[in-house]
């Protein structure tokens, strides 16, 4: 017994169990991430979206429509659904035939210049897509990537995951403008100018803009592409809210103009175009020599986009093809409804004390807060920018949900602009009635 025990005593140090328990700690202690995740675990729409599900408010925070898409595309969507095998499997990797026709054939006449359908588009799974593939295709390690604020917020993320360095330019108010409109906040050409360095790869621009609406003016734009120009750079130019413009601006495609189509990636939203932001259709549209790189990163991530969504994208464009620039065109009727909608809502800010700023485009309109005093005691706030501290209380409080614009800015820009928050008004009249009653009622008690 006692030679057993003594056995027992200097074996038992290598039980199986415990084998195993320390192969698991060395597995643990080694990094299992890679680096490219570090710093950009943060999303503002995870954070307030969850936000306003558990306080139950009203939503005018994301941007997506609460209303049906057209009835010609949801009876599209049916059609191909409907239409046998073919719609239900694999279609062309890089873009549905039906849709990449139907798309270079409508853009060919815009931008002035013959798109090849199977070269110069890449269809992807949202401008997301479109745009985390242009990151990753043309970016390179040390690459600096100058960003135009406020930008929506992937393109930092994208830049910094593909190796590059962020570099950023803010639009600001014009000096003495009472900043009425997103028409007052301008781009400096000398700030611009000063960032480009020999590693300069591209120009990041979203026009019409989110969150502020700005439409790029031609003269903008036409200042860019000289840069882009004299430097050799690439432009990313997200056009996600090209048909969603207001008071007469006019949105310009910046690879319209003189020697950019060849180092411009143009990305678009069927969602946005067709209010069907559930789809997950978008696309990048550039010379072949670009897209061919971004084919490669496409065709090893997602590789495939549904195919009876692109069929029925396909036949909105074709329909809007033949109605462009008539009464009976969605992308005329969009914009006149929304720009009630748009009304609607600034006529509400203004009632309760708010100055809006109008947008020129797109779905948002932001307004500055700093006049507003509430009690913001929550401490697990208390190290937070004011416009993330108001909006959090805002949700929390009084059951309405906007989103922070400082989350549209840099680290280093950021403070100049927590004074504003974003609503978006691409909402059905009952939901914009629901948020004017909270503000209504807030602004009595004052």
């Amino acid at each position: 017994m006692g030679i057993i025990g003594n056995l027992a005593g200097k074996f038992s140090v290598i039980r199986p169990s415990l084998l195993l328990s320390n192969q698991y700690k060395t597995v643990m202690s080694r990094r299992l991430h890679a680096n490219r995740t570090v710093g950009v675990d943060k999303n503002v729409w995870v954070e307030f979206t969850q936000l306003a599900a558990d306080y139950k408010a009203v939503n005018l925070g994301q941007g997506f429509p609460d209303f049906s898409p057209p009835q010609f595309v949801q009876d599209a969507f049916c059609k191909a659904v409907s239409g046998g095998p073919s719609m239900h499997q694999y279609t062309r990797a890089f873009g549905h035939p039906r849709l990449v026709k139907s798309l270079a054939k409508f853009f060919s006449r815009i931008v002035g210049h013959e798109i090849d359908p199977l070269e110069d588009i890449l269809v992807t799974v949202g401008a997301y897509q479109a745009l985390f593939c242009a990151f990753q295709a043309l970016i390179d390690d040390g690459d600096e990537v100058i960003i135009v604020e406020p930008f929506f917020d992937c393109y930092q993320p994208m830049v910094l995951m593909a190796g590059g360095n962020a570099v950023y330019v803010p639009l600001r108010p014009k000096e003495g403008s009472a900043v009425l409109s997103s028409r007052d906040w301008v781009l400096s050409p000398e700030e611009l100018s000063s960032k480009i360095t020999p590693r300069t790869k591209a120009i990041v621009i979203n026009t019409p803009n989110n969150p502020l609406g700005k439409v790029y003016q031609m003269e903008e734009l036409q200042m860019i592409a000289d840069l882009c120009l004299k430097h050799d750079l690439l432009c990313f130019s997200d056009e996600v809210y090209e048909w969603l413009t207001y008071d007469g601006a006019k949105h310009v495609k910046i690879a319209s103009l003189p020697g950019m189509w060849e180092r411009t990636i143009t990305v678009g939203s069927a969602g946005k175009t067709f209010s069907a932001t559930g789809w997950k259709v978008g696309w990048a549209i550039s010379s072949g020599h670009i897209i061919k790189h971004m084919k490669i990163v496409h065709q090893n991530s997602v590789y495939h986009c549904a195919t009876a969504a692109q069929e029925a994208v396909a036949s909105g464009f074709e329909r809007e093809y033949e109605l462009f620039g008539t009464p009976e065109s969605y992308f005329q009727q969009l914009p006149v409804m929304l720009h009630h909608k748009r009304q609607k809502l600034a006529s509400c800010l203004q009632r309760v004390g708010l100055q809006p700023v109008m947008p020129e485009g797109g779905y948002f309109m932001i307004t500055d807060i700093s006049s507003i005093k509430v009690d913001l005691n929550d401490e697990s706030t208390k190290d937070e920018s004011y416009d993330f501290r108001f909006v959090k209380w805002l949700i929390k409080e009084k059951g309405l949900a906007t989103i922070p614009v400082s989350a549209f800015f840099s680290p280093e820009h950021s403070k100049e602009f927590d004074k504003y928050i974003r609503f978006c008004f691409v909402k059905e009249d009952s939901t914009l009635d629901a948020a004017e009653d909270i503000l209504r009622k807030w602004s009595q008690k004052k």
